[in-house]
This record gives structure tokens, C-alpha cells and sequence, in this order.
């Protein structure tokens, strides 16, 4: 095991705004959290937020057009808090009617554009999507085989032929966002050591291809986090930096693989926003899983945009109007200013200036 305390540490300040634009997705995930809210039509898929129980969410989210009052909305975000990289959520993004509408909006605001995606729908919508300024997008994946994808799926969705399609869909949407320029990642989260060999088979099927990047399961803590150093050590990778958002709880270390790849394993920091999280309920080791992951964008069906800073404390959105003259929007830019300050004094290296949180 290699002592990061050694490793260079770069500091990125939160400069993101995570947008969920739409609910719908083919997939059913139990390890979804759905950014926080219920799902719009839940059907007989079986989908459902891993908070919606505790998170106290009492609103549905609608599609957001790509309209004037979504450029709207970006801009009064940007006018708020600084913010230069916009993040596409869902659901499924790539299912969207509009998503290169989406992109060009944010673009003309000077924003950069990343979108999360299971690659369902990647290889139809991609080549537009790049030509509107998509800049990256993060796969999530589970397995490499058609069982491995239906075991995490709910009942009505775990169909090993389903999964099949689903894994081909996966693997047309990295050749077609390579293609076209996008910078691709693939993300895989890693509940317990049980994973470890699943996940070796998704870094050697995807890691010559896409930068690999196993992320914490928010419910697993611990177990997760020894089960990601179990794959680092089989792999031999070494460590060669720690990147830490400032003023949000991601974290990550970039390793690099015998071979010269990159792996990335991001976890979270117990990271708190001084004043609204202070009486949360949520607010001790076991129970704050995701800690202040930064502020995001919804659309209430036949309402407005709501601003969130917690998928566990969904009753804590607010109108968009009324965040960005809030106390609330104040406490979050201060606290991103500070923490980059202190931060940066506490690992002074070359290296620590800022970018886009990556997501």
C-alpha cells in the first residue's frame, strides 16, 4: 500500500453546475440515486431514487427544454456563483429530443459541457451532441457480461437480453464519442471486495480505450473503499497525484498502471457547508453519505427551477429566484473561496491551480 501523504495534491476549485434534464432512462439501477428525486413515471420498471425514502423530495422533475428560459436559468446560475463547466444529468441525458439544443445554450454562456450516461443512446445523439461543444461524458458501468448488468437491474428490467443490447449500446457509444472528439471516462462503482474481480474485467475490456475511474458506493463506506485498494494493489498502479475539489466532497487519486494507463479512484471527503449543514439530521459519519457534493438544477413539472445542494435533503431545494438572493447561495461562494484558500496552503505544490471539477 503506498503512503499518499507523499503524493502531490492539486486543488480544483467548484466551478460546476450539475443539471438533471430529464427523468426517463432504459435502465434500473439499484444503485441509482436519481440526483435525489422520485421518478416522473415510474411504470413497471422498478425505478426509484436510493434516497426516496429519507430525502424528504416533494416535488417531480420535468424535462428541461432547450428554450430561453433554460438559458435563462444558466445565466442567473453564472450571475450567482462562478461557474464555468455545466454537467448533464438524468435519468438518461442521451435519451433528451434536444440535447445538442441543451449544449448550445450552455456553450453561448461560455460553459463547458460534460454529461453522466449509462451509453444507451450514445451512438445516435453523439455525433451531434459533439458538434454543438459536448466536451466529455462519463459512462457508468457495471459489468462486462449480459448477468453481471441484470443483477444490479430491477425485477422487470433483469433481463440478461436486455443487458445484452444495453452493453452493445455501451460499446457503440465509446467508439462514437472517440471518434468525435469527446473525451471519455468510464466510471464503475465498487461496493465490496466481492466486485474486485468484476471490475479488473471492466479496466482490461475499457481501460485501453477510456480513462477508467471506480468511484465509492455511497452506501457501502468502508468495504468500498478497502475493496478499491484491493484492485489498485492487484494492479500494481502507483500513485502520482490526489486531486481535491475545493468547496465539494470529491476526491480523487490518479494512479498509473504498469502499463502506462491511468486509473482514477474517487471517494468522498466529510465535507459540510458551515451553516446549513450544521443542524442536519444527516449530519454524523454514518448517515451523510455524499457530503456537500456541490449545487444543482432541476425543472418541477408545470413549475419552476428549483436549486439543490443535497440529494439526501431534497427539502431543501428552493426556487431558483429565491436562492440567488439568498443567504444560502451567499454560503455556498464563500465557502468554495475559503476552502480553495486554505487548501492551497495546506498543500502548496506547483500544482495547485484550478480547473472544472470534473464531475
Amino acid at each position: 500500500m503506498h503512503d499518499l501523504s507523499e503524493v502531490p495534491v492539486e486543488v480544483k476549485p467548484d466551478r460546476t453546475l450539475r443539471v438533471k434534464i430529464r427523468d426517463a432512462c432504459g435502465l434500473a439501477c439499484s444503485f441509482c440515486h436519481n440526483e435525489g428525486t422520485p421518478v416522473a413515471a415510474p411504470g413497471r420498471t422498478g425505478r426509484v431514487s436510493l434516497y426516496l425514502r429519507t430525502n424528504g423530495a416533494d416535488f417531480l422533475p420535468a424535462r428541461i427544454s432547450a428554450d430561453t428560459d433554460f438559458a435563462l436559468a444558466l445565466a442567473a446560475m453564472r450571475g450567482s456563483l462562478p461557474t464555468n463547466e455545466v454537467h448533464f444529468t438524468g435519468g438518461e441525458p442521451t435519451l433528451h429530443p434536444d440535447l445538442p439544443g441543451l449544449i448550445t445554450i450552455a456553450r453561448r454562456l461560455g460553459l463547458t459541457v460534460g454529461l453522466t450516461s449509462n451509453g444507451e443512446n450514445g451512438a445516435a445523439v453523439l455525433p451531434a451532441a459533439a458538434a454543438a461543444g459536448l466536451d466529455r461524458i462519463n459512462l457508468s458501468v457495471f459489468g462486462t457480461t449480459p448477468a453481471e448488468l441484470a443483477a444490479v437491474q430491477a425485477p422487470r428490467l433483469a433481463s440478461p437480453k436486455l443487458a445484452e443490447r444495453k452493453l452493445a449500446a455501451l460499446d457503440a457509444t465509446i467508439e462514437t464519442a472517440t471518434a468525435h472528439g469527446i473525451k471519455v471516462s468510464a466510471n464503475i462503482v465498487i461496493p465490496d471486495s466481492s466486485h474486485v474481480d468484476r471490475v479488473l474485467r471492466i479496466i482490461e475490456q475499457h481501460g485501453r480505450s477510456v480513462v477508467v475511474r471506480m468511484l465509492v458506493s455511497l452506501a457501502d463506506g468502508g468495504a468500498s473503499l478497502a475493496a478499491m485498494q484491493d484492485v489498485v494493489d492487484h494492479l500494481g498502479a502507483v500513485p502520482v497525484r490526489r486531486i481535491i475539489t475545493a468547496g465539494a466532497s470529491d476526491q480523487r487519486v490518479r494512479y498509473r498502471l504498469p502499463d502506462g494507463r491511468t486509473l482514477y479512484a474517487k471517494s468522498i471527503r466529510p465535507v459540510r457547508l458551515p451553516e446549513m449543514c450544521a443542524d442536519c439530521r444527516f449530519n454524523n459519519p454514518d448517515d451523510c453519505q455524499e457530503g456537500y457534493y456541490g449545487v444543482r438544477l432541476y425543472r418541477v413539472v408545470d413549475g419552476p427551477f428549483m436549486v439543490g445542494v443535497c440529494i439526501q435533503r431534497m427539502d431543501l431545494c428552493v426556487p431558483l429566484g429565491e436562492f440567488v438572493m439568498s443567504q444560502r447561495c451567499r454560503e455556498v461562494a464563500t465557502f468554495r473561496d475559503d476552502e480553495a484558500a486554505r487548501l492551497t496552503r495546506l498543500h502548496a505544490t506547483p500544482a495547485t491551480t484550478g480547473g472544472p471539477h470534473p464531475g
